[in-house]
């Protein structure tokens, strides 16, 4: 294969974005597990640490393959695309863990059916992420081509049902919601899990740009 024969020896670029790619769905599984056992002190203590761990793991991923874009001599697609999906995608880690991290910070005391199809939506679109990136390495195939920007696609759109959500949760927030404090939190939390499905949706693009750029 093409893209193979550029690889260097020291590291598979392709390779590191399939295990931060992984990482990124741990950590968003870990998140709606604790969405799903917040009333349970212990679990919730647990489901957070795992956010916490899937995000350094994608850290030390990151890390590594921004140190191999400054070693390698022959990267496989153009260095600024390495940089730019390696830290856009290392952006969806964080703020799922920024997200675990407020509602902590934020104490807040109980889950509305509006976190809940935010989560379900954020966890989609870091799935479909991860199976986008899987067929990264191989996107001088059409097949392969258009397999992954059909799943782009398919981000775009569970992007664009987060906004729908987002919205709804908005309006139903400011109309129904009697204590301010309590607003002012749900308000945070919602519009987090928001920014998660908006940039995976970034990503997507990157990808897009890749795909189309080597197939």
């Amino acid at each position: 294969m093409f893209f193979a024969k550029l690889l260097p020896r020291e590291g598979n670029f392709f390779e590191l974005f399939n295990q931060h790619a992984e990482h990124i769905v741990e950590a968003a599984h870990a998140f709606s597990k604790l969405v799903q056992n917040y009333n349970d002190a212990h679990l919730r203590d647990k489901y957070n640490q795992d956010v916490d761990n899937a995000e350094r793991a994608a850290d030390r991923v990151t890390q590594e393959v921004n140190r191999l874009i400054h070693t390698t001599f022959i990267t496989p697609i153009d260095r600024e695309q390495i940089h730019s999906l390696i830290n856009g995608m290392d952006d969806v880690a964080d703020l799922i863990q920024d997200s675990a991290e407020t509602m902590a910070l934020y104490d807040v005391r109980h889950m509305t059916e509006e976190i809940t199809r935010l989560t379900d939506l954020s966890v989609k679109c870091c799935e479909r992420l991860k199976h986008a990136v899987s067929l990264l390495e191989k996107v001088n195939e059409p097949k392969t081509a258009e397999a992954a920007l059909k799943t782009c696609e398919e981000i775009d759109r569970l992007e664009s049902d987060a906004d729908r959500v987002m919205r709804a949760a908005m309006s139903k927030l400011f109309r129904e919601e009697p204590e301010v404090r309590e607003l002012i939190k749900l308000k945070a939390i919602y519009e987090l899990l928001e920014t998660i499905t908006d940039k995976c949706e970034d990503v997507a693009n990157l990808l897009e740009g890749v795909v189309l750029e080597n197939s």
